[in-house]
């Protein structure tokens, strides 16, 4: 068996190093090598300019926690998983890590505020191939049982390794299902993410199936999203007499998404096809708004009480990393708590579309997206100069791959790499 050391990268992909199993306890020591510029990596594998070049080593230092094993499998041998941040070579963390930049948001919550974020994803994805269900009806019981043995094994090896899966459910697109996670430390919520993703792929692959995260396979289709559920130990989330049952510090934390949404959604929303999902009527995020219990919202407050009390958010997809999606969210939020943003509306779960007409749109484009990000200086400030650049370089780079292609091509070509 082989050891498998990991990343996921601007792209949304994950990408690492094998190593012999032997020398497993030496790598948990010291890691193993990469390069600056793998950062630079697009989802379509080509390298975006990037202030690397050909210069620089660093190391991936697997995180212990983060194993995933994956049992042989007839003639497919097991693997083992592992996470790792990218440091420099003498152990010191570097400032573009991906996953050091959410360590650091969630940091910076606890040292300043005495909060503790808690999260989940949820993950919608299809399920296509020879055998896969893809005429059976949403949210059926046909649809359920016409993706065994897959769903069963899946949600075996999740709890085999941890991860607390909640549901497995057919959903509501054509041939899509949902899975989702208990709510955990934040870091380690973000590090399901990452790994759900491929142990998904890998069962699929083996399955004879084929599973494919990418937000929308045609602009007719319903799409596929990731709901980021964000909530605070202890129940400091929550004050039951408060519009919308937020504390002051939730409510001011909300604010800072609600301000800088545009620019997050660069982040969350990752993909030049993203954005034809994030659009009235699709139950993905209709606008800039919070509201209770209502799917159009891009922040919804979940039902429930003390430490089950929630925020989703709405306006994200599988092409974003998940350690920057959940940091660049955490960091907002604690920019709105720290510069004081007034509290946001609380639009109750009766509102209108009428009533939500002035409502901000979200942007209709990745590249509408990305100049709202480079334009914003309170969202680039959260990000190390290296870092923020090469994201939109490798973003831009991403886009432009798919100029004069029509919107029905360009998913095709989105759902190919994700």
């Amino acid at each position: 068996m082989n050891v498998f050391i990991a990343t996921c990268d601007l792209a949304g992909h994950t990408r690492g190093r094998a190593v012999p199993a032997s020398r497993e306890a030496a790598v948990l020591r010291g890691g193993t090598g990469w390069v600056p510029a793998d950062l630079a990596l697009t989802c379509f594998g080509t390298i975006a300019e990037n202030p690397f070049g050909s210069t620089g080593d660093l190391r991936l230092l697997p995180a212990p926690a983060t194993r995933a094993d994956i049992p042989a499998d007839g003639d497919v041998p097991g693997t083992r998983l592992y996470l790792a941040g990218q440091t420099l070579p003498d152990g010191t963390p570097w400032e573009c890590c991906p996953r050091a930049f959410l360590a650091d948001a969630v940091e910076e919550l606890r040292a300043e505020l005495g909060l503790v974020p808690v999260a989940s994803f949820e993950h919608e994805f299809t399920l296509t191939g020879p055998r896969s269900p893809d005429s059976t009806g949403p949210f059926s019981f046909e649809r359920y049982r016409a993706a065994e043995p897959f769903g069963s094994d899946l949600v075996a090896l999740l709890e085999r390794n941890g991860f607390a899966p909640e549901t497995w459910l057919p959903e509501y697109g054509e041939a899509q299902h949902e899975i989702t996670l208990a709510p955990t430390d934040a870091l380690a919520a973000a590090d399901r993410a990452v790994l759900l993703r491929e142990l998904v792929r890998d069962l699929a692959r083996r399955r004879g199936l084929r599973a494919c995260f990418a937000p929308i396979l045609h602009p007719e289709g319903s799409g596929n999203g990731v709901h980021i559920h964000l909530s605070f130990k202890g129940g400091a989330m929550h004050d039951p007499g408060r519009p919308g049952g937020l504390s002051e510090p939730a409510a001011r934390f909300c604010a800072g998404i609600l301000r800088h949404a545009a620019a997050l959604t660069a982040v969350t929303a990752a993909s030049p096809v993203s954005f034809l999902r994030l659009t009235p009527h699709r139950w993905s995020a209709g606008g800039v708004f919070l509201a209770e219990r209502n799917r159009e919202a891009m922040l919804r407050i979940c039902p429930g009480s003390g430490d089950e009390f929630n925020v989703e958010f709405r306006a994200a997809d599988a092409t974003a990393n998940p350690w920057l999606a959940l940091g660049v969210l955490l960091r907002a939020g604690l920019e709105g708590i720290r510069r004081g943003y007034p509290e946001p509306v609380v639009w109750p779960e009766s509102v209108t579309e009428a009533e939500l007409a002035a409502v901000p749109p979200l942007p209709k484009s990745q590249d509408e997206a990305l100049d709202a990000l480079e334009a914003d200086q309170v969202v680039r400030g959260l990000f190390a100069p290296d870092l923020i650049d090469t994201y939109l370089s490798v973003k831009r780079t991403e886009s432009r791959a798919l100029d004069g292609l029509d919107d029905v091509e360009s998913c095709r070509r989105i759902a190919d790499v994700f």
